[in-house]
Protein backbone atom coordinates (compact mmCIF):
# COMPACT_ATOMS: atom_id res chain seq x y z
CA UNK A 1 0.00 0.00 0.00
CA UNK A 2 2.86 2.36 0.76
CA UNK A 3 4.13 1.75 -2.80
CA UNK A 4 1.03 2.72 -4.65
CA UNK A 5 0.68 5.82 -2.36
CA UNK A 6 4.16 6.79 -3.12
CA UNK A 7 3.99 5.74 -7.11
CA UNK A 8 0.12 8.27 -6.67
CA UNK A 9 2.68 11.31 -4.67
CA UNK A 10 5.17 10.75 -8.17
CA UNK A 11 2.60 11.19 -10.42
CA UNK A 12 1.45 14.20 -8.63
CA UNK A 13 4.34 16.12 -8.22
CA UNK A 14 5.05 15.49 -11.92
CA UNK A 15 1.91 16.51 -12.88
CA UNK A 16 2.68 19.97 -10.88
CA UNK A 17 5.74 19.90 -12.85
CA UNK A 18 5.29 19.07 -15.92
CA UNK A 19 2.08 19.42 -17.19
CA UNK A 20 -1.57 16.82 -17.04
CA UNK A 21 -0.93 13.36 -17.27
CA UNK A 22 -3.95 11.85 -18.60
CA UNK A 23 -5.43 8.67 -16.63
CA UNK A 24 -7.59 5.97 -17.33
CA UNK A 25 -8.58 3.01 -15.51
CA UNK A 26 -10.39 -0.52 -16.53
CA UNK A 27 -11.82 -3.71 -14.41
CA UNK A 28 -10.25 -6.49 -16.06
CA UNK A 29 -12.67 -8.79 -13.91
CA UNK A 30 -15.92 -7.26 -15.55
CA UNK A 31 -13.75 -7.24 -18.90
CA UNK A 32 -13.19 -11.16 -18.51
CA UNK A 33 -16.66 -11.75 -17.69
CA UNK A 34 -17.88 -9.96 -20.69
CA UNK A 35 -15.90 -11.85 -23.20
CA UNK A 36 -17.17 -15.66 -24.20
CA UNK A 37 -13.89 -17.15 -25.24
CA UNK A 38 -13.34 -16.30 -21.20
CA UNK A 39 -16.58 -17.75 -19.87
CA UNK A 40 -15.73 -20.87 -22.11
CA UNK A 41 -12.26 -21.00 -20.74
CA UNK A 42 -13.46 -20.45 -17.28
CA UNK A 43 -16.34 -24.11 -18.25
CA UNK A 44 -13.30 -25.88 -19.81
CA UNK A 45 -11.04 -25.23 -16.91
CA UNK A 46 -13.99 -25.62 -13.84
CA UNK A 47 -14.94 -28.72 -16.32
CA UNK A 48 -11.10 -30.63 -15.74
CA UNK A 49 -10.86 -29.46 -11.92
CA UNK A 50 -14.23 -31.13 -11.10
CA UNK A 51 -12.90 -34.07 -12.45
CA UNK A 52 -9.62 -33.85 -10.45
CA UNK A 53 -11.69 -32.92 -7.21
CA UNK A 54 -13.91 -36.13 -7.49
CA UNK A 55 -11.09 -38.17 -7.92
CA UNK A 56 -9.46 -36.96 -5.31
CA UNK A 57 -12.67 -37.51 -3.47
CA UNK A 58 -12.84 -41.31 -4.66
CA UNK A 59 -9.20 -41.50 -3.47
CA UNK A 60 -9.52 -40.13 0.15
CA UNK A 61 -13.17 -42.15 0.22
CA UNK A 62 -11.09 -44.97 -0.31
CA UNK A 63 -8.40 -44.25 2.14
CA UNK A 64 -11.33 -43.39 4.95
CA UNK A 65 -12.96 -46.72 3.93
CA UNK A 66 -9.89 -48.84 4.72
CA UNK A 67 -8.54 -46.86 7.76
CA UNK A 68 -12.46 -47.00 9.55
CA UNK A 69 -12.22 -51.03 8.48
CA UNK A 70 -8.50 -51.09 10.03
CA UNK A 71 -9.70 -49.06 12.97
CA UNK A 72 -12.24 -52.43 13.63
CA UNK A 73 -10.07 -54.82 13.16
CA UNK A 74 -6.78 -53.89 14.19
CA UNK A 75 -7.51 -56.01 17.75
CA UNK A 76 -8.03 -58.97 16.30
CA UNK A 77 -4.62 -58.72 13.26
CA UNK A 78 -1.37 -60.34 13.90
CA UNK A 79 1.21 -57.80 13.92
CA UNK A 80 2.28 -58.91 10.40
CA UNK A 81 -1.00 -58.04 9.33
CA UNK A 82 -1.31 -54.73 11.35
CA UNK A 83 2.24 -53.35 9.61
CA UNK A 84 0.96 -54.50 6.35
CA UNK A 85 -2.57 -52.53 6.49
CA UNK A 86 -0.15 -49.20 8.12
CA UNK A 87 2.19 -49.38 5.36
CA UNK A 88 -0.81 -49.62 2.69
CA UNK A 89 -2.66 -47.02 4.55
CA UNK A 90 0.84 -44.44 4.27
CA UNK A 91 0.90 -45.61 0.66
CA UNK A 92 -2.57 -44.22 -0.33
CA UNK A 93 -2.50 -41.12 1.75
CA UNK A 94 1.56 -40.25 0.19
CA UNK A 95 -0.72 -41.18 -3.35
CA UNK A 96 -3.70 -38.65 -2.19
CA UNK A 97 -0.49 -35.81 -1.52
CA UNK A 98 0.90 -36.76 -4.68
CA UNK A 99 -2.17 -36.43 -6.78
CA UNK A 100 -2.84 -33.16 -4.92
CA UNK A 101 0.29 -31.74 -5.57
CA UNK A 102 0.53 -32.62 -8.83
CA UNK A 103 -2.87 -31.14 -10.03
CA UNK A 104 -3.14 -28.24 -7.38
CA UNK A 105 0.23 -27.68 -6.26
CA UNK A 106 2.86 -24.79 -7.16
CA UNK A 107 3.76 -25.99 -10.07
CA UNK A 108 0.50 -28.22 -11.01
CA UNK A 109 -1.43 -28.93 -14.06
CA UNK A 110 -4.19 -26.52 -12.39
CA UNK A 111 -1.96 -23.15 -12.85
CA UNK A 112 -0.71 -24.27 -16.67
CA UNK A 113 -4.18 -24.98 -17.83
CA UNK A 114 -5.40 -22.22 -16.44
CA UNK A 115 -2.24 -20.02 -18.41
CA UNK A 116 -2.48 -21.54 -21.53
CA UNK A 117 -6.59 -21.22 -21.25
CA UNK A 118 -6.34 -17.74 -20.54
CA UNK A 119 -2.72 -16.12 -21.99
CA UNK A 120 -4.29 -15.91 -25.33
CA UNK A 121 -7.43 -13.68 -24.07
CA UNK A 122 -5.03 -11.72 -21.65
CA UNK A 123 -2.95 -10.80 -24.69
CA UNK A 124 -5.71 -9.71 -26.18
CA UNK A 125 -7.01 -7.59 -23.76
CA UNK A 126 -3.26 -5.89 -23.15
CA UNK A 127 -3.44 -5.08 -27.07
CA UNK A 128 -6.58 -3.64 -26.96
CA UNK A 129 -5.78 -1.46 -24.17
CA UNK A 130 -2.44 -0.48 -25.49
CA UNK A 131 -3.78 0.41 -28.84
CA UNK A 132 -7.25 2.62 -26.36
CA UNK A 133 -4.17 4.22 -24.60
CA UNK A 134 -2.39 5.40 -28.04
CA UNK A 135 -5.34 6.33 -29.52
CA UNK A 136 -6.81 8.30 -26.93
CA UNK A 137 -3.25 9.47 -25.26
CA UNK A 138 -3.79 8.03 -21.91
CA UNK A 139 -0.10 8.19 -19.64
CA UNK A 140 -1.67 5.46 -17.35
CA UNK A 141 -4.04 3.17 -17.13
CA UNK A 142 -4.17 1.19 -14.14
CA UNK A 143 -6.49 -1.88 -13.68
CA UNK A 144 -8.66 -1.68 -10.23
CA UNK A 145 -9.99 -4.98 -9.34
CA UNK A 146 -6.25 -5.69 -8.52
CA UNK A 147 -3.92 -4.40 -5.59
CA UNK A 148 -4.50 -0.83 -7.09
CA UNK A 149 -7.30 0.61 -5.74
CA UNK A 150 -8.83 4.23 -6.17
CA UNK A 151 -9.87 6.64 -3.64
CA UNK A 152 -11.83 8.54 -6.20
CA UNK A 153 -11.90 8.36 -9.76
CA UNK A 154 -14.44 9.95 -12.21
CA UNK A 155 -16.00 7.67 -13.91
CA UNK A 156 -14.99 9.39 -17.20
CA UNK A 157 -12.07 7.62 -17.27
CA UNK A 158 -13.33 4.16 -16.49
CA UNK A 159 -12.62 2.35 -19.84
CA UNK A 160 -13.74 -0.77 -19.49
CA UNK A 161 -16.83 -0.37 -21.46
CA UNK A 162 -14.57 0.83 -24.45
CA UNK A 163 -12.53 -2.67 -24.33
CA UNK A 164 -15.24 -4.53 -24.25
CA UNK A 165 -16.70 -3.00 -27.12
CA UNK A 166 -13.84 -3.30 -28.92
CA UNK A 167 -13.29 -7.11 -28.23
CA UNK A 168 -16.40 -7.75 -29.79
Amino acid sequence: MKKVFFILIFFVLNTISFGQLKIGYIDSDAIIKSIPDAQQAQQELDKIVNEWKNELQRMQNDWKAKYDDYENRKLIMTNETRARVETELKRLEEKINEFRQKKFGPKGEYLQKQEELFKPIHNRIFNVIKEIADKENYDFIFDRSGDVMFIYAKDKYDLTQIVIEKLK
